[in-house]
């Protein structure tokens, strides 16, 4: 067997219309939401009683998929440290390519987006920043220099 694609990265969230409020801004498009429960999310997740509400999102191009969820039952838990540093074992981000980085932050900062450091530039190739979104996400974003 090989490998056939990468499906979509999940994220869990607090706030599941926040959530999505904020990635629209940045340029997904919904792709559709569900609710989840029964024998076989339990079974997959490894948890008993799942109940969770999903958003399935998508990128422009329909490469690029973001699966956020809220979970109602078990309860989420909070990871520790809350806002873990950018050096913590495990997911360590999503980059997204935008057209300018500094119209993309002007956008999402009403959405609570936080600046983490500043925007940076690498060579003549990337103007590039970490910023942190709704429930701790941590994401980056990636500016070409033309």
């Amino acid at each position: 067997m090989t490998l056939q694609r990468m499906d979509n990265v999940g994220i869990v969230v607090e706030d599941l219309a926040a959530a999505v409020a904020f990635f629209t801004e940045l340029g997904l498009e919904v792709e559709g939401t569900a609710q989840i429960e029964g024998l076989f999310a339990d079974q997959s997740v490894g948890l008993d009683g799942v109940r969770s509400d999903i958003a399935m999102m998508r990128t422009p191009d329909g490469h690029g998929k973001l699966e956020l969820a809220q979970y109602h039952a078990p309860a989420a838990i909070t990871a520790t440290p809350h806002d873990p540093p950018p050096n913590t074992l495990g997911l360590h981000r999503v980059m997204y390519a935008v057209d300018d980085i500094d119209d993309t932050l002007a956008r999402l900062r009403p959405h609570g987006a936080e600046l983490i450091g500043e925007v940076a530039r690498y060579q003549d190739i990337y103007r590039l920043c970490y910023l942190r979104g709704p429930s701790g996400i941590l994401l980056a974003l990636a500016e070409e220099i033309s």
